[in-house]
């Protein structure tokens, strides 16, 4: 096998020497890359090696970018100026970065509007579209009807 590290002729070894090489180095033989011919391995403190895997894993966790989803309810029956102060919210949260799930919540009979509720949506939908764009259209699950919006990338 190929034995790579640190100290190390890189040159191809029987396998004891290469467990012998590691054990006077108070190192580990870590194989890299088996489906090479001849196979790759390395002399490496294992531990420390894990770790850094561990170190970079979360790097990479903490670099990403995790969406937060704002929801806002209206009833069928909602008024302008209830829709105008819950557009104003909106607006914030698209400008924040956040995806905004609107949804008119039909209770008891007021399922029988069920074409007031998309209206709003599309209204909703229509005076946010500078803001953000739509990414679900008005949609009706059971008692509530939904519509999912994702805030416009910015150009840098």
């Amino acid at each position: 096998m190929r034995v790579v590290g640190e100290n190390v002729q890189v040159d191809v070894y029987p396998l004891e020497k290469a467990i012998r090489m590691a054990k006077d180095q108070n190192l580990d033989l870590v194989e890299i890359s088996p489906k090479a011919d001849p196979p790759v391995c390395k002399i490496i403190d294992y531990s420390k090696f894990k770790y850094e895997q561990k170190k970079k894993q979360k790097e990479i966790k903490a670099k990403s970018q995790k969406t937060v989803i704002k929801e806002i309810r209206f009833g069928p029956n909602t008024d302008d100026h209830d829709f105008e102060f819950k557009l104003k919210h909106a607006m914030k949260f698209l400008g924040e970065g956040a995806k905004v799930k609107a949804f008119v919540h039909f209770v008891g009979r007021t399922i029988v509007f069920k074409e007031r509720g998309e209206i709003l949506l599309l209204k909703f939908a229509q005076a946010l579209e500078e803001y953000g764009k739509v990414e679900q259209f008005p949609k009706l699950e059971g008692k509530r009807m939904f519509l999912i919006m994702s805030p416009k990338v910015k150009k840098t």
